[in-house]
């Protein structure tokens, strides 16, 4: 089934310069490029994405990692891409993921773990609309 989902390439793939390297890797998968923008992530946008831990006491070190460099948005289609590319990825804690995954090979722990990933096509659906305006994800 084709689906789109969200990544965002997060402040530590921006300073590594590495967000070619891994859309490579997602390209060389076969998954297509439906949007792709760099922006630069406000306050509000970010209590809104993160907020099933907006309340925590770690939640102001979201923030300010997340808001250190802009982003990269990107709207990323395929079959069953959700869930091809979180295996892509490998587990949240880029120090338990092992080599050869996109956090195992570049990440360093469980925030600076290089990209955001969707994880369910409701997920995908409400964030691609959170970061990307009307007319800014292109069908073909």
């Amino acid at each position: 089934m084709s689906q789109t989902t969200l990544i965002l390439f997060k402040p530590d793939a921006v300073e590594k310069r590495i967000v070619g390297d891994v859309l490579k890797r997602f390209e060389a998968e076969g998954f297509t490029v439906r949007g792709l923008k760099m922006m630069q992530l406000t306050d509000e946008l970010l209590k809104e994405h993160y907020a099933h831990v907006a309340e925590l006491p770690f939640f102001p070190e979201i923030v300010a990692f997340m808001k250190k460099t802009p982003v990269v948005a990107l709207a990323l289609e395929g079959e069953n891409v959700i869930t091809r590319v979180r295996d892509l990825l490998g587990p949240t804690d880029s120090a338990a993921a092992p080599a050869g995954t996109i956090r195992g090979d570049f990440g360093t722990d469980k925030m600076t773990n290089v990209c955001h990933a969707s994880d369910s096509p409701e997920a995908a659906a409400d964030e691609l609309k959170r970061f990307f305006a009307e007319g800014e994800v292109f069908n073909r």
